[in-house]
């Protein structure tokens, strides 16, 4: 995290989209909950506010304390999401398609949408201006988004049967050197910058044509169980250690 904020970045055809629900089971009011003294949306918000303009920016939740809480530092949450897009089973695609319907019969079209995740708490602006740069150099990307290597090669990846041996998916590997197996990555779960018409027609994965920003495992903290908690608060505090705690807004 940068220790200043810097001017806007993204011209006005794009539009930011935060998913917040309220609603979490493996840790209770996650979107909220504390994380290195602040609330955990707080975190990819303060990045973003280095460059987006506040009106450029809406937070999706269906939730009432979320909304009061993102409008104290400086946003509007013009909607309360309907309760159809806020179970457990809701996908992410239909609520951004929802946000997007909703900004451009109110305020304007826009022709690229960013999707960040409350969880984000590591998300990095220049990941994000990048991976702007890229999908406008290449018209035919439906969407750019943050991913990482695995940690170990899963093409040497096993598994238990019925009777409790081991197997490989792969066995064909099973004496392949690492460094001759192909790197596989997998989401890291912070950012997806889509062009809007993507959304409209419904283009993701595994239909949608995809790059990727990559990232280096220290900086994703993919949080969904109160261990995975911890290991993003140690994160934060590593990759923040030097700098001043910032009292921010937009």
């Amino acid at each position: 995290m940068a220790d200043s904020l810097v001017a806007p970045s993204f011209a006005d055809d794009v539009l930011v989209v935060v998913p917040a629900r309220g609603g979490s089971k493996r840790i209770p009011r996650k979107n909220i909950v504390d994380v290195c003294g602040q609330p955990m949306i707080c975190w990819p918000l303060m990045e973003l506010a280095k460059i987006v303009h506040p009106d450029q920016l809406i937070v999706s939740t269906d939730d009432a304390e979320i909304k009061e809480l993102v409008e104290d530092k400086g946003l509007s949450v013009p909607f309360l999401r309907p309760k159809s897009l806020s179970d457990d089973f809701t996908a992410t695609l239909p609520v951004i398609h929802h946000a997007l319907n909703w900004y451009e019969n109110h305020v304007r079209k826009v022709t690229y949408v960013l999707v960040v995740y409350p969880t984000a708490v590591m998300i990095d602006c220049a990941d994000v201006l990048r991976s702007y740069q890229t999908l406008r150099e290449n018209e035919l990307c439906d969407v750019v988004f943050s991913a990482t290597s695995f940690a170990f090669p899963i093409q040497r990846a096993i598994f238990e049967d019925e009777s409790g041996y081991v197997s490989m998916f792969h066995p064909e590997f099973h004496s392949a050197r690492s460094q001759d197996l192909q790197e596989a990555m997998h989401d890291a779960g912070q950012f997806y910058f889509f062009r809007s018409g993507s959304i409209k027609l419904g283009r993701e994965l595994p239909n949608a044509k995809a790059r990727i920003c990559k990232l280096d495992r220290s900086r994703v903290a993919d949080i969904d169980t109160i261990e995975d908690l911890e290991v993003a608060k140690s994160q934060l505090i590593r990759a923040n250690k030097d700098k001043p705690f910032l009292q921010w807004s937009f």
